[in-house]
């Protein structure tokens, strides 16, 4: 029995090792192994080397799995916490979730503003003559209902000029537009205020981004005062002079129009701004480099020129929304001239028509925001001092210098800008040439804001926070991070030292 035994245990010492593998360990080996860092390469040469040692155990296997130990330390608790343990501080970076939250709003209300668009473009935006913020999310669910929304609608100045002879089938098709565009409103607002109070009792975010939040909530309020203000405009006969349309204020319209905007681009570059955060937080080591690529002085001018041009493509964005609110996009259209010349003639440009004083001091503003013609003019002005402004920017990119200290998704960003701009003045000149069709004018305007993302974008990959640099420098100095590297130049020297033996 005896040597039965002692012929199985030399049997089973000479089968291969795979065929004595248990399960799991089979299981383990077919699982793709992540790429590692510098530190865990170390470890695992060190296992690997005291592995086929003759001792179970060695000086280089223990320290082997203490720098493992180091390197999977959290390297992103507060002080604050580690030193209480308290949960009520707030964190020093948000929470991942937060960003992606934060850019699906910003999505939302990219989406509200060309709603908003097609809702002014179908003459929709002023069949509601009431403004509910509770009561007004049901539409009419009777008969009686809807048939006294259309008498308040057939008292409008929109209705007696414009609509008489609109039945109540034609009513309920701007309604449902009018009606749809505020329900969005009430969405965004909910949609952003509940996880804003979560987040900020539940301790999710910073500081910084906690006030960030709190701003952005008082914003999409504000707007929807903004909303009922602009459409309130529309509804009263005084506010016409003889004969002309019934529309809303261009001037409260391009104050909604710009709420809007300014919500969106918030809400896009804090979104972003955490998503950047946790990405570099990742790789302390890479950052740190990519960091100090941004802070070279040749890129001093282009992050300068590229916050000139955000400005400059919000300043257009706000002479197209006078043109919307004026309809000035249906005279003159033609390019690039403008009757017999490129501008009208100077009587017509500053007509004292538009003036409300007897001196005449105000000819010049008046004209500049109230005249068709001369704003038309201005936003043909601008829209093509954008345009241009953007081929020199890429043009001035693309020099040896500046194009060798640009990181790769700056370059990226800069010919994404060219591609948005040319698409925008492409949709213009649709828009203008085929006297404001829907489509085109309701593209038009989504382009606008997509022009503006892009410039967006560009700023926010050319500059980092201070507090964002400040994490990435805690998280390479960290002292598990600083243990971690010393205990692998240990490593590297037992291991040259044991090869040398």
């Amino acid at each position: 029995m005896a040597f039965f035994q002692l012929g199985l245990r030399r049997a089973a010492a000479q089968l291969p090792r795979a065929a004595v593998a248990c399960g799991p360990c089979l299981l383990r080996q077919q699982v793709p192994a992540a790429p590692a860092s510098r530190v865990l390469k170390l470890v695992r040469a060190a296992r690997h080397f005291n592995s086929t040692a003759t001792e179970p155990k060695s000086p280089l296997g223990s320290l082997a799995n203490d720098i493992s130990k180091a390197a999977r330390s959290p390297p992103q608790q507060t002080a604050s916490a580690r030193s209480s343990g308290k949960s009520s501080s707030f964190p020093e970076t948000n929470a991942k979730v937060v960003g992606y939250w934060l850019v699906g709003s910003a999505v939302s209300v990219f989406g509200i503003v060309v709603w908003g668009g097609l809702t002014r473009l179908t003459e929709s935006g002023l069949s509601i003559t009431e403004w509910k913020p509770v009561t007004g999310a049901l539409p009419p669910m009777s008969d009686a209902d809807w048939q006294s929304e259309f008498d308040k609608y057939r008292a409008s100045p929109e209705f007696k000029l414009l609509n008489p002879h609109m039945d109540l089938a034609e009513f309920k098709k701007i309604y449902f537009m009018e009606w749809a565009h505020r329900l969005w409103g009430r969405f965004i607002g909910l949609s952003f205020v509940i996880p804003t109070v979560y987040f900020i009792a539940r301790r999710r975010v910073t500081p910084r981004m906690a006030a960030n939040l709190v701003g952005i909530s008082g914003l999409i309020g504000f707007q929807g005062f903004i909303g009922w203000w602009m459409v309130k405009s529309g509804l009263k006969d005084d506010l016409f002079a003889p004969g002309s349309h019934p529309r809303v204020s261009q001037y409260r319209l391009t104050v909604h129009l710009a709420t809007a905007f300014i919500c969106y681009a918030w809400m896009l570059l804090s979104g972003l701004g955490v998503l950047r955060t946790h990405r570099l937080l990742r790789d302390p080591e890479t950052a740190a480099k990519s960091l100090a690529a941004l802070q070279s002085p040749t890129l001093r001018v282009l992050r300068g020129s590229v916050a000139a041009l955000t400005v400059l493509i919000f300043t257009t964005v706000l002479s197209g929304a006078l043109v919307a609110g004026l309809d000035a996009g249906l005279i003159y259209n033609e390019f690039p001239k403008m009757g017999n010349g490129y501008a009208p003639p100077k009587s017509e440009l500053f007509d004292r028509f538009y003036c409300r004083k007897e001196d005449g001091s105000d000819l010049w503003w008046r004209n500049m925001l109230e005249n068709p013609s001369l704003v038309q003019l201005d936003h043909r002005i601008l829209a093509m001092t954008t345009f241009t402004a953007v081929v020199v920017l890429y043009a001035y990119s693309r020099t040896g210098r500046i194009k060798a200290a640009m990181p790769r998704d700056v370059r990226r960003g800069v010919t994404g800008l060219l591609h948005l701009v040319l698409t925008q003045l492409t949709l213009g000149l649709g828009t203008l040439l085929y006297m404001v069709p829907i489509s085109l004018a309701a593209a038009h305007q989504a382009g606008a804001l997509g022009l503006l993302t892009g410039a967006l974008v560009l700023g926010h990959r050319l500059r980092v926070p201070r507090a964002t640099q400040a994490l990435v420098q805690k998280a390479l100095h960290s002292p598990a991070r600083m243990q971690a590297d010393a205990m692998s130049s240990k490593l590297l020297k037992r291991i040259a030292e044991k090869n040398s033996a």
